[in-house]
């Protein structure tokens, strides 16, 4: 029984030994690479945040630069930089970076594909936010939609119509369609079309819309406005001047020169016309069953 007992407390004493080795051995072999991992996360996160620091205030320093794309694109340098970190300290403990990166690549493909209107989206809206055909505030047109600008992010746009109703639009939607924004240029032209019977004269009615559109002091001199007969109508002569004005008084200077020149014409006796059309009845008709193209005929041939 004492031998068994001597036997038991050997074997014990033996794994514990070996156990003990084992552990000196791994912590020899590990105890760099724990070390270094643990440094090159502590230095990478600080790398990461002050790359990110560096970058925002680097795109901040651009005069054009959203800052919703400044965010954007910083979060994403920081982001890049702890995926190398984090890939860096995988390898310090011998892990095979190559097949987790390729796991890594097919997952995201998948996602991609599963999100590829999302995708479309946050694209159209970095090429939103680094072109700028639109800004916060302009009144634009986009796929028959006019409205104001509110919010541009990285998904959609948020706007305002015309008669106050909410939109948000998906960027996508923007992006791919012709945009004119009617506030980017600092000079708009203003069309003044407006028709006189044909028993008036057009060179009367072009001096008196001359008279006005030259003494509005909104209107610019240069580019010269221009007068004309734009056309002939029905039931109405065209006239119409073209001038120039700053963007900010388009409409108040049409809507007021409109007002002027109707004003000025009721008091010269310039009538503008109601649309109308000749009817012209031909006579002597006398079979009713006869076609109506027949009498036409017939009296255009018997004048």
């Amino acid at each position: 029984m004492e031998n068994l007992t001597q036997q038991v407390a050997s074997d014990v004493t033996g794994a514990i030994d070996n156990a003990t080795g084992e552990l000196t051995t791994l912590v020899a072999e590990y105890a760099f690479s724990v070390v270094g991992a643990i440094l090159i996360l502590i230095f990478g996160w600080i790398f990461a945040k002050v790359l990110e620091r560096w970058t925002r205030s680097g795109l901040s320093a651009f005069k054009h630069m959203d800052a919703t794309l400044t965010r954007f694109l910083s979060k994403t340098v920081r982001y890049i930089v702890l995926a190398f970190v984090i890939t860096t300290v995988l390898s310090q403990f011998g892990v095979q970076t190559t097949s987790i990166i390729a796991a890594l690549g097919a997952a995201g493909l998948a996602i991609g594909l599963a999100l590829q209107g999302t995708l479309q989206n946050v694209a159209a809206g970095i090429m939103l936010l680094v072109l700028r055909p639109l800004k916060v505030g302009e009144l634009i047109e986009a796929g028959g939609v006019m409205a104001i600008v509110e919010e541009i992010g990285l998904f959609t746009t948020e706007m305002k119509r015309l008669d106050g109703l909410y939109m948000m639009v998906p960027n996508s939607e923007i992006w791919n369609k012709p945009i004119t924004n009617y506030h980017r240029n600092s000079q708009r032209r203003g069309d003044l079309n407006i028709g006189i019977g044909y028993g008036d004269s057009a060179d009367t009615a072009i001096a008196i819309m001359r008279g006005i559109v030259e003494r509005d002091d909104r209107v610019l001199s240069d580019p010269e406005p221009y007068y004309y007969v734009q056309s002939l109508g029905d039931s109405a002569v065209a006239v119409e001047a073209r001038y120039w004005t700053l963007t900010k008084d388009y409409w108040n200077t049409l809507n007021d020169l409109r007002k002027l020149v109707k004003e000025r014409f009721d008091a010269e006796g310039i009538s503008i016309p109601f649309p109308q059309r000749d009817l012209h009845i031909v006579s002597g008709q006398t079979d009713p069953s006869q076609p109506q193209n027949a009498i036409v005929d017939k009296a255009a041939s018997e004048s």
